[in-house]
């Protein structure tokens, strides 16, 4: 039970990873948003901030499930 614990713990922060790199990467290297605004340098930073911003929440959350698994691998040892 535990190893699976481990397991779809890596899968799932794999997973926000590529999220996170793939989301940022799209933000940055588009040049003209929906409502048709041209994007500088300073509007893409801003935007990747609050994609970051948003992502803390799984964030933390994956956090928690790390220290779970590694407490409860501690009591089973």
């Amino acid at each position: 039970m535990l190893k699976a614990s481990w397991i779809i713990w890596s899968i799932v922060t794999a997973f926000w990873m590529i999220l996170l790199i793939s989301g940022a990467g799209f933000l940055w290297l588009r040049d003209v948003d929906g409502t048709g605004a041209v994007q500088t340098p300073e509007i893409k930073l801003l935007s990747i901030g609050v994609w970051i911003a948003f992502l803390m929440i799984p964030f933390v959350l994956q956090i928690l499930w790390l220290l779970i698994n590694i407490v409860a691998t501690q009591k089973q040892k």
